[in-house]
């Protein structure tokens, strides 16, 4: 079994090279790539995600699949909120928030309600499963 790094890396290339479409397990599923910098390292990371729309904002969430930890990617948003997003066959630059409270909730339940396994991700863990909205950068 190909390690995570590995398995992401092929995801990145075939959704570049077929204008944001994939296949295997995240076919037909809303994903976008997000470029972000190392919260530690500085240096720039790239994750393909699964996301939602919500207005002109997408939205995304650090579920790890319910792990009782956060992704590394959270600590990378929450140190450095500036990222690049790649939906489909566009590139821009946005800024993420962490949405807290009841916008939150608002969120969650919106995605979970779409993709039934966010839903089931919350059911597994202690921690509130972060939510992060990206807008546009003006």
């Amino acid at each position: 079994m190909e390690d995570m790094k590995t398995f992401n890396e092929k995801l990145i290339a075939e959704f570049r090279a077929n204008d944001g479409k994939v296949g295997g397990m995240f076919e037909g599923a809303p994903l976008a790539i997000l470029t972000m910098t190392g919260a530690k390292s500085g240096q720039p990371r790239e994750i393909p995600i699964v996301m939602d729309h919500d207005g002109d904002r997408i939205v995304v969430i650090a579920s790890k699949g319910g792990a009782p930890a956060n992704p590394d990617w959270y600590h990378n948003l929450v140190a450095n909120p500036e990222v690049t997003v790649e939906l489909g066959t566009e590139t821009y630059r946005g800024r993420a928030t962490e949405e807290t409270g009841a916008e939150r909730d608002r969120l969650y339940a919106q995605v979970a309600a779409k993709m039934p396994n966010f839903a089931e991700y919350q059911r597994n863990t202690d921690r509130i499963i972060p939510v992060f909205t990206i807008e546009r950068a003006g």
